[in-house]
């Protein structure tokens, strides 16, 4: 089976979730418009990405002279000899002692995600699996596992929305309010990440009085690496070049400092930086019904677990399993799910919902049995607008 065609048809996480599981090896042509990716796998795990015609500030040697890893004369020297030797960039700046090969790994490492994750956003586009070898460097990037790409990626498709909020722009500065208190002696990185993680989205009223002056406040490595880059006059963008994690972990560490109460945001004087908003703009457009996407295939995953095993049981008690009411309304309500993460998806394919429900069995999303499982009637539908319906359970 050729594995080509359109994201329409087959989205992104489909893709990767199938080259993940049969673990192929090959690169995954990406193309929209004028951008081009191209994601080097290894035995189903993601080694390479690549973006044709990226821009300056993508490219690794400026990233390395942007995190102030590399001067910019050690990099132009470096690029000449590349041109005369034909060798890795990275290789060239580790022989001459530029570069530690750890850093070289860690921003390679931070290229490859970056590229990847900006794809969660595609919506339109082609694809196609090229089946080859792929060349890469194990010393210089660690094999990223699909599963792992998919997680990561819904995670931030999810998270996007409320960042946006408050961190709108690269052109961004802080105000320190008060100062980050040290770790205490034996405390545990596990438990504050833990903590900054669950507390983050935590809105913190502009009346609300600050139980937390002068005391500890758990908060994981990420903030208290942004907090030390966060001086007055630094942007976002000088933040994300320098803490070496990324825009959206930056982001997110800027979301929870300001939530807490540790840096105020400060407006870039109405400059916005091009490359950060419009990738904002776009993301917001598309954010919405990703996330939906993501419930959508986790459901029906589960969801297939799930019924598969019921089946079994029923091929085994027969139709005992129906006697029991409490029983056929908990399977009822599982159903009810699948179908609403059904719809959910034909509504992010068709713009959307259906008419009806047998419009989800033409489009290939669930099967005849599906529109009345576990009941002998078929769920009650209605769409009440392009973006609304009303879905019960029959009457029985």
């Amino acid at each position: 089976m050729a594995l080509k065609g359109t994201l329409k048809d087959f989205g992104i996480a489909d893709i990767f979730q199938l080259i993940g599981q049969q673990g192929k090896t090959g690169i995954l042509h990406l193309a929209d418009g004028d951008e081009q990716v191209h994601v080097h796998f290894k035995d189903g795990n993601v080694v390479k990405a690549d973006c044709a015609g990226r821009k300056r500030k993508e490219l690794l040697g400026d990233m390395l002279v942007r995190a102030g890893l590399i001067s910019q004369r050690q990099l132009d020297e470096a690029l000449e000899e590349q041109k005369r030797t034909l060798k890795r960039l990275g290789d060239i700046l580790v022989s001459s002692r530029a570069l530690a090969r750890e850093s070289l790994r860690e921003m390679a490492q931070l290229q490859t995600t970056e590229t990847l994750y900006r794809l969660f956003a595609w919506k339109s586009g082609t694809y196609e699996f090229e089946v080859t070898e792929v060349d890469f460097d194990p010393e210089s990037i660690t094999p990223i596992r699909s599963e792992s790409v998919l997680m990561e990626g819904f995670r931030r498709v999810d998270e996007w929305p409320m960042i946006r909020k408050k961190i709108s722009g690269s052109s961004m500065t802080f105000e320190r309010l008060k100062e980050l208190v040290d770790k205490p002696a034996g405390g545990d990185d596990l438990d504050d990440d833990l903590d900054a993680a669950f507390g983050e989205f935590e809105e913190k009223k502009d009346d609300e009085p600050d139980k937390s002056e002068g005391e500890f406040k758990n908060l994981g490595a990420n903030e208290r690496l942004v907090y030390k880059l966060a001086e007055p006059g630094r942007d976002v963008q000088f933040i994300i070049d320098r803490s070496r994690i990324g825009e959206f972990e930056v982001c997110k560490a800027l979301l929870n400092l300001v939530n807490l109460g540790y840096l105020k945001t400060i407006s870039g004087a109405g400059r916005v930086d091009d490359s950060l908003g419009r990738r904002r703009r776009w993301a917001a457009r598309a954010v919405r019904l990703a996330g939906r996407a993501a419930t959508g295939l986790l459901i029906l995953g589960l969801g297939a677990l799930v019924f598969t095993r019921l089946g079994s049981m029923a091929a085994a008690g027969g139709e005992r399993r129906y006697a029991d009411p409490a029983a056929r309304r908990l399977v009822g309500r599982a159903q009810l799910s699948r179908i609403e993460a059904a719809i959910a998806v034909y509504r992010l394919e068709k713009g959307l919902c259906p008419e009806s429900l047998e419009k989800l069995v033409e489009f290939g999303i669930l099967s005849e049995g599906d529109l009345r499982y576990p009941w002998r009637e078929q769920y009650h539908y209605r769409r009440t607008s392009d973006d609304a319906y009303v879905l019960l359970p029959p009457v029985e």
